[in-house]
């Protein structure tokens, strides 16, 4: 009798051990802070003429901190929201006119909202994950240099352009390592699918497709409540 006491209460110590290593179980909230690059896989369209034939845009990978909250939903599905700071890009010259260098910058804020799956049980090591998710991206500060003027407006006063701000789907999948109870190391690669349109000061307009490869690491807190 007594050691089947004794054997119920390890098995209850071994539970109540468990539950409390259950870092990402339901009613967690997560929070991470790390860094993220950003690099625009880019298909540019020709700008509408008079421009010449072919003149299209390269832009450039930008780095940045970035953050995120979460809370897991259940054991296994979360909602994340990723936020950070301004992503600024240089836009360069490709096509038609590849080599004439930086033609303007732009910086873009792209605020996403995630529902993830995470694999494996909420106490595990390592906790892949897949995420589905929209993206909100914010055109900002877009500034024509005197290069850009040279190709759309020689003579002419300084050209400058707007680009749209759009709504885009984005793909996700990352992983976790669990150090202790409370902190864990986070890295994910998402995939976002964004086209934008620009619109020139010289009454010239271009389609471009931006669909941005980020790539991130950062550390993590779980907690529950407030």
């Amino acid at each position: 009798m007594k050691n089947t006491v004794k054997l119920l209460a390890l098995a209850a110590t071994m539970t109540v051990a468990s539950a409390a290593s259950a870092q990402q179980e339901a009613g967690t909230w997560l929070g991470t802070l790390g860094v993220n690059k950003i690099t625009p896989k880019v298909e540019s369209g020709d700008v509408s003429a008079p421009a010449l034939p072919g003149t299209k845009t390269d832009v450039g990978a930008d780095t940045k901190p970035r953050f995120t909250v979460g809370y897991m939903l259940t054991n296994n599905i979360s909602a994340e929201l990723d936020l950070g700071l301004p992503y600024k890009h240089d836009l360069y010259g490709a096509g038609a006119i590849n080599g004439t260098g930086k033609l303007a910058t732009a910086e873009v804020l792209p605020p996403t909202a995630f529902i993830q799956y995470r694999f494996l049980k909420p106490d595990s090591l390592v906790r892949p994950y897949v995420g589905l998710g929209i993206t909100y991206a914010m055109f900002q500060k877009e500034r024509g240099s005197g290069q850009l003027t040279a190709v759309l407006n020689t003579g002419g006063p300084a050209a400058t352009f707007k680009l749209d701000d759009k709504w885009a789907a984005s793909f996700q999948i990352g992983g976790t390592v669990k150090i202790n109870e409370k902190w864990y190391l986070d890295a994910s690669v998402i995939k976002t699918k964004l086209k934008t349109q620009a619109h020139y000061s010289t009454g010239q307009v271009q389609d471009v497709r931006l669909d941005p490869l980020a790539v991130n690491v950062s550390v993590g807190y779980a907690f529950k409540g407030w």
